[in-house]
């Protein structure tokens, strides 16, 4: 079963579930989380291999959505469903093959498709830090710094790091080896017709237009935002924008 990571109390509307990207965790979404739980209860997700989860030797889309489904199941869905980038395609597959668990869909800064691209540089930049010349998680800043050129990616990283036992809480060696299926997204039969948001930043090239028919042919109740002025972390660069647009949209 997945760590989960509740805010607020059961209310008359569906649960939200919020499934993070790839490196990130529950915590980080912790105060958008906490924010939206004032009209419905949310829980926050660590996905496998991040996290206080359990690490596996997988890491592919349909063991993220079957682990989505159990906790799902153990809540009691069907609820509505968010997920950024990562997180995002496994909700997507979670929609596409158990759309009873899913009462809407929330896609943030990502499609159904394959990219070209790899985040493999990050597991290095993790790698590469000595962790036993770091004290506390302000050390590790520094030493990041020659390989991550984003200061807020750095503090991101940050978040994944156990100081007292000198470990990333992230199965570095499983999401390297998995990686190309984490850029992939598999071949997955029918569609989910339930009501679905695919919220993108403006600035960001992860939803094009060239994806809109593939995202349609699988989510035909689609509707498209986006928030300007973000990249593909839009939650952490306007979190208040992010939260009133996925608020407008579930009420």
């Amino acid at each position: 079963m997945l760590n989960m990571i509740s805010h607020g109390e059961p209310t008359e509307k569906p649960g939200l579930l919020i499934a993070h990207g790839l490196y990130g965790s529950a915590r980080n979404w912790g105060v958008i989380a906490k924010r939206l739980s004032d009209e419905r209860q949310v829980v926050a997700v660590d996905m496998r291999n991040h996290g206080e989860s359990d690490w596996k030797e997988t890491h592919r889309y349909q063991d993220l959505a079957e682990d989505l489904a159990e906790a799902l199941t153990a809540l009691g869905g069907p609820w509505d469903v968010m997920g950024h980038s990562m997180g995002g395609k496994a909700s997507m597959v979670l929609a596409l093959t158990q759309p009873l668990l899913v009462n809407r869909l929330i896609v943030a800064d990502i499609a159904p498709v394959g990219y070209g691209h790899s985040q493999i540089q990050y597991v290095d930049a993790m790698k590469a830090v000595d962790l036993s010349k770091v004290e506390k998680r302000s050390d590790a800043g520094p030493l990041l710094e020659p390989y991550v050129d984003d200061p807020q990616l750095i503090s991101f990283f940050l978040q994944s790091l156990d100081v007292k036992n000198q470990r990333w809480i992230l199965n570095l060696e499983v999401l390297e080896r998995e990686m190309a299926h984490v850029m992939g997204f598999p071949e997955v039969s029918g569609c989910y017709e339930g009501d679905t948001m695919f919220l993108s930043g403006a600035l960001s090239d992860y939803v094009t237009p060239e994806h809109r028919p593939e995202i349609k042919r699988l989510f035909p109740n689609t509707k498209f935002f986006k928030i300007p002025g973000a990249e593909h972390w839009l939650h952490a660069q306007k979190p208040r924008e992010f939260e009133a647009a996925v608020r407008a949209w579930l009420g």
